[in-house]
């Protein structure tokens, strides 16, 4: 897919990435092809992106690209030109079992990727493979290595692949929408210093607050943003954490758990699920956790996971509101 028309040099979006496509399939001896779906992608992706940025948020772009673009309109792509399935690289798998499919757990828990699939549905799973899912990551490595592939050693991408690592978050959104100075304060008022642009604020954020050592007389963390006010509050760890996370926009790979369902919740791509209660109904609902966590920030996605067998179910997830 050719998704991004802009400057960018990492991840999926980068021209390099392109041509290591092409030259694979080359050695391979497959066809090559490139559909064209920047216009999708700057609305679906880019542009939601920018706009939570504008009302402090916290946007997950991989998610969107996913959901609007990789198993929505490339695989609407290859059913009409009569493809059986379409094979992705992530680390997760997909099982038959009981008259449903399942999505699952990647066998390499460090590269598990099933977090950014939440949102497939049964239509999606059906048509969907991932092969690598049974496979660590050194795994495919070897195996890539052994078949002479040029892309064995190529490095993980870890950045949002439509921002160049030359210009970074802050160059991209000032091009797109006003960026504008704030104030930090804690939670009675007091003032401790100005912020540079107060829409790369983010609730939970500790580092690059340009706090000096004696306003920080020990640990800070964002735990608002006030654009109206033009403020970012700061607290303790502890002003952060919560007992339950409310979501929206709900999405199930098989159908809506049942209010009390036990659930592991996973707030982030890597973090360490925590147990818990669903209790919602419809497209909207929170999950009520055993033990207190931090704050997700709104626009991040929460991704619940059946609580039997290994835990590595998916069940469905949400945004956190």
């Amino acid at each position: 897919m050719k998704l991004w028309g802009g400057p960018s040099d990492s991840g999926c979006c980068s021209v390099a990435d392109v041509e290591d496509a092409r030259r694979v399939c080359q050695q391979l001896g497959i066809p090559h092809h490139v559909f064209n779906f920047t216009a999708e992608f700057e609305r679906e992706v880019v542009g939601p992106y920018v706009a939570a940025h504008a009302r402090a948020t916290t946007p997950n772009p991989c998610i969107a690209c996913n959901a609007h673009l990789k198993f929505d309109r490339f695989l609407q792509r290859a059913r009409l030109l009569g493809f059986d399935a379409i094979v992705t690289g992530h680390h997760a798998r997909v099982t038959w079992s009981g008259g449903v499919w399942q999505l699952r757990r990647g066998k390499d828990a460090a590269k598990d990727q099933s977090y950014v699939l939440y949102m497939l549905g049964q239509p999606e799973l059906a048509q969907l493979r991932l092969p690598v899912g049974e496979l660590t990551k050194q795994e495919v490595r070897r195996l890539a290595a052994r078949i002479g592939l040029r892309t064995a050693d190529k490095p993980d991408s870890q950045d949002v692949c439509f921002i160049s690592k030359a210009g970074g978050r802050a160059s991209f959104l000032a091009g797109r929408i006003p960026l504008g100075p704030g104030r930090l304060i804690t939670a009675t008022g007091d003032d401790l210093g100005p912020v540079d642009a107060l829409e790369l604020v983010t609730v939970g954020q500790r580092r690059g607050l340009g706090l000096t050592p004696h306003k920080r007389p020990e640990r800070r963390y964002v735990v608002n943003v006030d654009l109206s006010n033009r403020t970012a509050t700061l607290g303790a760890l502890d002003d952060l954490m919560v007992r339950a996370v409310a979501l929206r926009g709900l999405s199930w790979t098989e159908r809506p758990l049942w209010p009390g369902s036990r659930v592991q919740a996973q707030l982030s791509a890597h973090g360490v699920p925590a147990s818990g209660r669903w209790e919602g109904a419809g497209s909207s609902g929170a999950v009520v956790l055993d033990q207190r966590v931090r704050r997700v920030a709104a626009g991040q996605a929460v991704v619940l996971y059946a609580p039997d067998d290994a835990g590595d179910i998916v069940a469905g997830g949400g945004t956190a509101a």
